[in-house]
């Protein structure tokens, strides 16, 4: 197996989606503009020729935004990988950050019949996955443990470049361990590295160090942490 420490992982933000430009956080499961489409477009092609031709696996938030930014911006990758015989992640443990509705993902069946995502694997989309409770509650603590899951996820991966789609209030605690409010642009592509191999990581963080930047496609845009209502508590 790859050492951690060797491994890429390129952190991807979802591009611009409705509540971005309206900020209007009441949309249920915020779908693309299309600006959002077209960003997601340019991030395919600004991507088509690097990480898409070497990534291994591809892992995506099961949030429409996240999804959708990864159907347009990374088909390559995954025609790739599904003809392989490795399909995409749908990971539910990527999903956003607070509890309000754009942040709140669809039912499993309405996602399932939905033809732009057809093909896709929504089995981890288990009973209470978008309860925002629990595991998934808009608390500190709780999305604290839940990006250190994440980390610890990605890191005991057999793979060595690992291309992830989500949203920017999880992508900061992920990278930062607390929502910094740090930029993050809509289809922006970061590539990061783990600090240590799991057996020196006394903690079981699995921090991720920043490397570079690969892609930018969009601006930065408010999340949903903005809104007070919104803020995940202590």
């Amino acid at each position: 197996m790859v050492k951690a420490t060797e491994k890429r992982i390129y952190l991807t933000r979802h591009a611009q989606a409705e509540h971005n430009v309206a900020s209007d956080y009441s949309i249920p499961d915020a779908q693309l503009t299309k600006l959002g489409r077209q960003q997601s477009a340019a991030l395919y092609e600004a991507t088509k020729n690097t990480i898409q031709k070497t990534a291994e696996l591809l892992v995506s938030s099961a949030l429409r935004r996240p999804m959708s930014t990864m159907v347009v911006g990374y088909a390559d990758l995954r025609t790739r990988l599904e003809a392989e015989g490795q399909q995409v992640v749908i990971l539910p443990q990527l999903q956003e950050a607070n509890a309000l509705p754009c942040d709140t993902g669809s039912p499993r069946e309405v996602l399932e019949a939905d033809p732009e995502y057809a093909g896709l694997d929504f089995s981890a989309l288990t009973p209470g996955w978008n309860a925002n409770e629990g595991f998934y509650a808009a608390t500190v603590p709780a999305l604290q443990a839940r990006a250190r899951w994440c980390r610890a996820w990605l890191r005991a991966r057999p793979e060595r470049e690992i291309v992830v789609v989500a949203h920017a209030d999880i992508l900061r605690y992920m990278t930062e361990g607390f929502n910094s409010g740090a930029e993050w642009a809509n289809a922006e592509v970061r590539e990061y590295r783990f600090e240590k191999e799991a057996a020196e990581d006394a903690q079981g963080e699995a921090w991720l160090v920043r490397v570079r930047e690969v892609a930018k496609e969009g601006e930065e845009a408010p999340t949903s942490s903005e809104v007070t209502e919104g803020t995940p508590s202590e």
